[in-house]
Parts: structure tokens; C-alpha cells; sequence
């Protein structure tokens, strides 16, 4: 599909762009003349949502409407408004930038914000936040490591999707510092407290729910992803040495909740559809309520780079999404079948992305073998993660011409100001 040359000669856009005619990511963004409100990236800029609405161009979408939708300070409002509307709203955006009409050259000036003058903000309010565990990959290292006389997977994770829930008050933004968590831990075989020595990145993704169902009705498999709005990247940080401690017998805690990230702009699932592929064969046979007639995952490159005392970025990671043994179907399937009910805005993470070889693996608890493998970024012996560095995720899809991403989350390691005033006073 082609975009008005104005358009495209004033946002900077080319076929290297996240941010294309075929993405219209949603999120919510200020400026120091705008309040919040929602926006679409596009290209460098970002396409004012509530101004496209003031300005009639949803007339025909919206006719009974008083209130702004666009207006907001998080998207759940207009998310749960329903499919219909994110269709009709996404055909009309796609009309207007194409150039089919005079619009955009009338209003450009009124309608875009350039992104590196604006002020992104976490998108929607989440409620709920659920992590999966779905790479049989990470799975099989992990286990490999905590389990090496035994098997690496547990009887129980290729039967059902495993997860937790998290913490959603410590879910932050890209370009948030990430304080670097104090907890308890072994040294020496003593438990001791202090900050964390085996911080570790995560390299998710996330689905952002967009319908809800009544507590107590199970969402099919068939009908699952019909409950998603879209999806951004996902770091949920570990204090892997916290988290070891502290994990048995009930899971994650201390050395997951001080903070997850997110990526600030949701890529619809209607741009998202195009890279679909089959999903791998699943073995044994799942159970009926977990069994999809046409199982796929996304074909989605990921990304991990680390930056460090003003050293250029280094890759760590390269992987694809369409290594996630269960999908997102199943994962909303099994969350649901016992009659949990979910709400608009809550945020599902797939769990540590990894793939078969050293390169692909999504965690440093991989990378270093547990620590036990130093990095081969310097020769400072590193494992884990010092204060300073700063982890980048990157996601992207192609197919023939058409491009589309999720721009990017990067979160820098900062010690926490708390223990340190108190460490000095």
C-alpha cells in the first residue's frame, strides 16, 4: 500500500522503518503542549488519536459519542469498545495516510508529533499480569542446569502451559531505570542480604488482552485470540540468586517482582497476522481443551543487545518467536478453563524466547551457564548483569516488502538511591 508523499517525506519513512502503513501501533504520549492521549506511531512521528477524532475523520465510526475516546490517559476504554471498532478505526487510518484524500496534507501540522519530542507512557492499565513458561528450549536449559542428573523437564510441562502471576504495580516503561533489587541469598552456603549479584534480563513477548470473559466460563482454543487487543516486547528482570533461594515451594517472588519492562507501542494482531506459521508439532498429544485445529505462532526476529561503559551496543541474543512450543491459544485456553476471567489491559509474557543454539538463548542464566561461563563481551569475567549497563530488545517481521516492528525496550541497571542514602547515613 502506498502513503502520501508528504506523509512520507515528513516522518522520515522508509522500508527500514518499525512503524509502517502496515503496523499502526498503538500508545499513549504527551508532549509539552498536548496532554495524554492516544496515538499511532508511524514512521518518526506519532499520528494524534484525539485530534483525528475533534476533526471528524471517525464520524461515521463514532456517531452517538460525546466523549473524546482518544482523550485518555490509557487505552483500555477504547480497547474494550471490541473487534468492530478496531477494524474500522485501522481501515479509516490506512485510508487517510495512503492519500486517497486531501486530509492529511490540510491537517498534517495539527496531526503529527514527532516521536523524539514526545513523552511516552505506559499504554494501558494492567490488572493482571500472567508469565508463561513456553520455550521448550530455556525450559530444557534451565532444567539442565538446576536438574543435571535428572530430566530437564518436569512431568508436568509438556502436558500444560506452565506460569505464575506477577506483580503489575512494578510493570515500567521502556527507558525506565531498572533499581537493582536487594533480597536475601546464599554466600558461602549462609543466607546473606544485600543487593543482587546474579541480575539477568528475560527476552519475552507480551499480549495485551483486549475482551473480557465471565468469571467462570473457559475462553475455547478455537476462540482464544479473539480475546487479544495486541503485543509489545517484555523483560521481566530475575535476581537469579534471590530467586533461587526463595523459589521452592512456591515459585517466583523476590527476585521477580522488583520490575518487568514493556515496550511502549502495542502492534495490533491485525498486523501481526501476516507472520503467522505453523506452530511445531506437539508430542505427546495435548488434551482436548488444548487442542487447536490450525496451531500457529508468529515469525517474529528478536533481539537482545547489551550496552556498557559507553561501549558500543553488543548483539547477545538473536532469536524468533516461532520457537514457542505452546501458543498463545493454549496459553489463554489453560489460563481460562478453570473459570478465570480475564480483563482488558491484562498483559500475558510467553515466558524466556529461546532457541537450540548458544546465540539464540533468551536469558544470561543460559549464556553463562549459571554463571559459570564468563561473557565474551570484555575480559572482566562477567555473568551477570552491573550497574551501568543498559539491555536492548528489538523485534521485528518480514515478509517479501513489508516490514513491521515493535521499536525497541531499554532499561538501564541503576543501584538502589534508598540503600545507599541509608548505607551512608
Amino acid at each position: 500500500m502506498s502513503v502520501d508523499p508528504s506523509v512520507q517525506r515528513n516522518l522520515h519513512l522508509d522500508q527500514e522503518t518499525d512503524f509502517s502503513i502496515h503496523n499502526l501501533p498503538y500508545g499513549i504520549y504527551s508532549t509539552a503542549h498536548k496532554s495524554k492521549r492516544a496515538g499511532v506511531a508511524f514512521g518518526s512521528g506519532i499520528l494524534d488519536m484525539a485530534m483525528l477524532y475533534e476533526l471528524g475523520i471517525f464520524s461515521k465510526i463514532f456517531p452517538a459519542k460525546e466523549k473524546n475516546p482518544f482523550h485518555c490517559n490509557v487505552l483500555n476504554e477504547f480497547i474494550a469498545m471490541g473487534k468492530p471498532y478496531w477494524l474500522d478505526i485501522r481501515d479509516k487510518l490506512k485510508e487517510i495516510i495512503s492519500g486517497k484524500s486531501t486530509f492529511i496534507q490540510s491537517h498534517h501540522a495539527e496531526l503529527f508529533d514527532q516521536q523524539a519530542l514526545s513523552t511516552l507512557h505506559l499504554p494501558v492499565k494492567i490488572n493482571n499480569y500472567t508469565d508463561f513458561y513456553s520455550s521448550e528450549a530455556h525450559a530444557v536449559n534451565a532444567g539442565k542446569l538446576f536438574r543435571p542428573q535428572g530430566d530437564p523437564l518436569l512431568p508436568n510441562w509438556k502436558n500444560l502451559p506452565v506460569a505464575y502471576h506477577g506483580r503489575t504495580s512494578s510493570i515500567i516503561l521502556s527507558d525506565s531505570p531498572v533499581y537493582r533489587p536487594w533480597g536475601q541469598y546464599l554466600s558461602d552456603g549462609q543466607p546473606v542480604f544485600g543487593p543482587t549479584q546474579e541480575l539477568d534480563f528475560e527476552l519475552e513477548l507480551g499480549f495485551i488482552i483486549g475482551r473480557e470473559n465471565p468469571l467462570g466460563k473457559p475462553i475455547p482454543v478455537s476462540e482464544a485470540e479473539d480475546y487479544v487487543f495486541g503485543a509489545v516486547l517484555l523483560n521481566d528482570w530475575s535476581a537469579r540468586d534471590i530467586q533461587r533461594w526463595e523459589y521452592q515451594p512456591l515459585g517466583p517472588f523476590l527476585g521477580k517482582n522488583f520490575a518487568t519492562s514493556i515496550s511502549p507501542w502495542i502492534v495490533p494482531m491485525e498486523a501481526l497476522n501476516t507472520y503467522r506459521v505453523k506452530a511445531r508439532e506437539q508430542n505427546p498429544v495435548v488434551l482436548n481443551y488444548l487442542s487447536d485445529p490450525t496451531p500457529s505462532v508468529f515469525d517474529i526476529g528478536l533481539q537482545v543487545y547489551l550496552e556498557y561503559k559507553d561501549q558500543p551496543p553488543v548483539k547477545l541474543v538473536k532469536t524468533n518467536a516461532s520457537n514457542l512450543y505452546w501458543t498463545l491459544s493454549q496459553q489463554i485456553a489453560h489460563h481460562t478453563v478453570n473459570g478465570c476471567n480475564l480483563q482488558v489491559g491484562d498483559l500475558l509474557g510467553t515466558g524466556t524466547i529461546s532457541g537450540n543454539d548458544p546465540g539464540s538463548w533468551g536469558s544470561l542464566l543460559e549464556i553463562s551457564y549459571n554463571g559459570k561461563k564468563p561473557l565474551n563481551i570484555d575480559h572482566s569475567g562477567r555473568t551477570y548483569l552491573e550497574d551501568g549497563d543498559q539491555v536492548m530488545i528489538q523485534g521485528s517481521c518480514a515478509r517479501d516488502d513489508i516490514r513491521i516492528g515493535f521499536g525497541e525496550l531499554k532499561n538501564k541497571i541503576i543501584p538502589n538511591p534508598f540503600y545507599l542514602k541509608n548505607k551512608s547515613d
